[in-house]
């Protein structure tokens, strides 16, 4: 795919190939609180059901259309945030036309404006870099919740910018925390910016065990 001029244009094709090209993108989120911008770092591509013609058993929608992962079947341009393990939410900008399944999560990133409001919404982090560290921390950071799970992210409160130019120092891999064969070599969707110290921490995925009640919960990646 040539590189693309056009952010809307870019994202009728499937999530691998639109990726990297969002590396060094800006989103931008305009809330009630301020503005806080994120420069991406890494990002993961997720593609369709089990049925369809482009199967990933990574994706939240392997399994087929349901309520909750409805947004990532279109239109493209909009962002699916969705709640995991009952304590955080994560965003991702749905791609390919209406009615496909394909998403890119946007897995890390750099704060470059609005840094004091991210520093109030992740009090934790020990150190600027971690703010956006993992797809949960971005998403706190930027102040996205489910109800803007199908906010169109192109304009308005939430826009995306590409890079001047499409990023060259790129790396690939395994998908991070992704259990079975979607977390595996065969689908090496998780693209990043190499030596930025935004970027998370890679680790394989583990099949969880059901948790009893009263259990701990998990940690937030």
């Amino acid at each position: 795919m040539n590189a693309p001029t056009n952010i809307l244009e870019l994202l009728e094709n499937p999530a691998p190939e639109v990726a990297p090209y969002l590396l060094g993108a800006l989103v931008r989120h305009e809330s009630p609180e301020g503005a806080v911008v994120v420069r991406l770092t890494e990002v993961e591509a997720y593609l369709g059901p089990r049925l369809s013609e482009d199967p990933d058993p990574g994706s939240h929608s392997y399994g087929g259309r349901t309520e909750r992962n409805a947004t990532m079947f279109g239109p493209p341009g909009h962002l699916y945030v969705y709640f995991s393990y009952g304590m955080h939410f994560s965003a991702n900008l749905v791609c390919r036309p209406e009615g496909f399944s394909s998403g890119c999560l946007l897995r890390a990133g750099e704060i470059v404006e609005g840094l004091e409001l991210a520093r109030s919404r992740r009090p934790t982090a020990k150190r600027d870099a971690e703010l956006a560290q993992g797809p949960a921390r971005l998403a706190k950071a930027m102040g996205f919740k489910g109800e803007h799970n199908g906010l169109f992210a192109l304009a308005g409160p939430v826009t995306v910018m590409l890079p001047e130019t499409p990023a060259n120092n790129i790396k690939s891999g395994p998908r991070v925390g992704i259990s079975g064969p979607g977390g595996t070599a065969a689908y090496p969707w998780r693209f990043w910016l190499n030596g930025e110290p935004t970027v998370s921490k890679f680790r394989p995925g583990v099949v969880r065990a059901p948790r009893r009640p009263g259990s701990a919960a998990p940690r937030i990646q």
